[in-house]
């Protein structure tokens, strides 16, 4: 199938829903030093730089999920706890300009995904982790309605972050 033949108004109204959440994060972080990006200006562990780095994770995972299934997901335990935790965390060789190039190129492989995959009904199981019902599944539909939400969500930390840092408001 040709990209042509799978865009479809629901598939459009992805899109454009995606991209207008992540516009009020990229938006929120717009003219700040890393410095800023690195700040924890609430009782939270929460960063700007630290959100943005997570949201970029959590797109290309779960973008990978609808084409691999589950393998896309790293194993949860002890273990590997503080892997997960580290996706909040913008390092000190990070940049902000950078976690947001990443950013994009997720987003643009995310939106192609979405215009391009042969159905959005594709479904794979999910793997086992103590957040996913056991034996649940997910189709690439309902993936990426949960972008939109987690996109959304974190843009609202966000705003609230950056109102914290300098008192620049975003979404209000």
């Amino acid at each position: 199938m040709t990209s042509t033949e799978t865009r479809t108004a629901e598939r459009d109204d992805l899109v454009e829903t995606l991209d207008s959440h992540r516009w009020f994060l990229t938006r929120t972080v717009e003219g700040l030093t890393d410095e800023q990006a690195r700040l924890r200006p609430t009782a939270s562990e929460l960063t700007l730089g630290g959100l943005v780095k997570h949201v970029t994770a959590t797109e290309r995972m779960w973008a990978t999920f609808v084409v691999e299934g589950p393998s896309s997901f790293p194993a949860y335990d002890e273990s590997t706890a503080g892997d997960w935790a580290a996706e909040f965390v913008m390092g000190p060789d990070e940049t902000l300009a950078g976690l947001l190039a990443a950013y994009a190129d997720v987003a643009a492989r995310t939106d192609d995904l979405v215009r391009t995959l042969p159905s959005l009904d594709l479904s794979h199981p999910l793997p086992e982790a103590p957040w996913f019902t056991p034996g649940g599944t997910r189709t690439a539909r309902r993936v990426f309605l949960h972008l939109v939400a987690e996109t959304s969500q974190h843009a609202g930390h966000a705003d609230i972050l950056r109102e914290s840092i300098d008192g620049q408001k975003t979404m209000g």
